[in-house]
C-alpha cells in the first residue's frame, strides 16, 4: 500500500482531528480537504492554535514523527512588549503545571521577532493596540506537553494572544506556496 502525506495551515478555530464523538458542534480537518481514508494528524494542534499541521495515511511514520523530539518552531503574539529577561527564562527552560504536576521545560529557542509576521487573517479577531501593545516572538521547542508553549509564555508573564506553528523539522509553512493544503512525497527526509 501506498501512503499519502499532506502539509496544510490549520486554521483557528479547527480540531486537529476527523472525528469528534460529543454534543457540541465542532470544525473538523475534514472539512478543509477531501483527504483519503485513513488520513490522521501527525501531532495536534488546539482548537485556538493555527499554522503547520503534518497529515499522513502511515501510522508508524506518525508515531515516529511524535516521538523522535523533532523541533517545533512557532511564533507567537503576546500581550506586552516581551522583556530579554523572558526570553533569556524561556531559553532556560520555565516551570509549567502538567495534569496537576509540576514540570520543568527543557531549554528551547527564543528570540524577539522584529517584524510582524504575515499570516492569513484570523477567523475571530484578536484585540487592537488601543487594549496595550503586543509583540511576536519565536519560540523553538523538541517537546510538546499539553498546550506547553502558551504555558512557557504566561510563565515569564507574557499571555500568548495568537499562536501559530512555522515549522516541524525541516518541513515549513513557506512549503505550501500559499496553498492550504499539498500533497508531498515524503514527510522527513
Amino acid at each position: 500500500m501506498s501512503h499519502r502525506h499532506f502539509i496544510l495551515f490549520k486554521p483557528y478555530g479547527y480540531l486537529s482531528q476527523f472525528k469528534y464523538e460529543l454534543k457540541r458542534p465542532k470544525k473538523l480537518l475534514g472539512e478543509l480537504y477531501d483527504f483519503p481514508p485513513g488520513t490522521m494528524a501527525v501531532g495536534r494542534l488546539d482548537e485556538d492554535s493555527e499554522g503547520l499541521l503534518l497529515l499522513t495515511t502511515d501510522g508508524k511514520l506518525s508515531d515516529h514523527i511524535c516521538s523522535s523530539g523533532m523541533e517545533k518552531e512557532y511564533y507567537l503574539q503576546v500581550d506586552g512588549r516581551i522583556t530579554q529577561q523572558a526570553i533569556d527564562g524561556l531559553q532556560q527552560g520555565v516551570e509549567i503545571g502538567f495534569e496537576g504536576i509540576r514540570y520543568q521545560t527543557l531549554p528551547c529557542q527564543a528570540r524577539l521577532l522584529d517584524a510582524v509576521p504575515n499570516f492569513p487573517p484570523r477567523a475571530k479577531k484578536i484585540r487592537d493596540e488601543r487594549h496595550g501593545p503586543t509583540s511576536w516572538v519565536s519560540v523553538t521547542v523538541n517537546e510538546g506537553k499539553f498546550r506547553q508553549v502558551r504555558k512557557m509564555l504566561s510563565a515569564v508573564g507574557f499571555p500568548v494572544l495568537r499562536l501559530v506553528r512555522v515549522r516541524i523539522g525541516t518541513i515549513t509553512l513557506e512549503m505550501l506556496d500559499g496553498a492550504s493544503v499539498k500533497e508531498v512525497s515524503n514527510l522527513i527526509e
